[in-house]
């Protein structure tokens, strides 16, 4: 590989890093308009690794390119809202169950994150909320030794990011009841049973859908 093309592959990188955690983090909203250009100026590149980093972005299902223009970052419906906790009910409960067997390892790996949960909230920064809340719960699903399951989980975890950013940024409310929904759920891992543990990661989602009103119900 030539330097050129290095040097350009980590310029649409940083881009990619730049613009996705935005789109998750809630400072790009649903149906606002990127421009190239704007981009380019924001991290100092370019506007190949632009387009490079959009249409990556493209792929994930975050947002929809107009060549030669920019981006529109995706909106989440409700629909998609409902469709995203569902999927990650079933694979929450059923990776629950296969991780039991690693829970003294998963929790050394768990308390981690809740600490950064904790920090973050202390920091009122919502972004490194959502990223530790979602580091907790891959760590959970990578415990249960399904590769493909994983990868589908992360992106998954990316589309609910985009629909929790509002909430997370209206006020502490949503940070304080996700931390100690997750101490609850590390608290099993420690002392309650294997059955407990399933059952709580199950309703655990069940609450994140009745809080955004997007019951499983038809």
């Amino acid at each position: 590989m030539s330097a050129s093309t290095t040097t350009r592959t980590s310029a649409a990188d940083r881009v990619y890093d730049h613009v996705k955690s935005a789109i998750l983090g809630g400072d790009r909203e649903g149906g606002s308009f990127l421009t190239e250009g704007e981009v380019a100026d924001e991290v100092g590149v370019s506007r190949t690794p632009v387009r490079e980093a959009l249409l990556r972005l493209q792929v994930e299902g975050l947002v929809t390119l107009y060549p030669k223009k920019g981006a529109l970052v995706t909106s989440v419906t409700a629909r998609d809202a409902r469709e995203v906790l569902e999927a990650r009910q079933v694979i929450e409960e059923w990776a629950a169950g296969r991780a039991w067997s690693r829970r003294a390892d998963l929790v050394e790996m768990l308390e981690p994150a809740l600490e950064a949960m904790r920090a973050a909230r202390e920091a009122d920064d919502p972004g490194a909320f959502s990223t530790a809340d979602r580091a907790f719960h891959e760590l959970i699903v990578d415990a249960a030794g399904n590769g493909v399951i994983s990868r589908h989980y992360s992106s998954l975890r990316d589309r609910q990011l985009c629909i929790l950013a509002g909430q997370i940024r209206a006020g502490s409310g949503r940070m304080k009841h996700a931390l100690d929904t997750h101490g609850e759920l590390l608290e099993l891992l420690r002392s309650g049973t294997r059955a407990q543990f399933v059952k709580a990661s199950r309703e655990h989602v069940a609450d994140a859908m009745q809080r955004l009103g997007v019951g499983g119900d038809r």
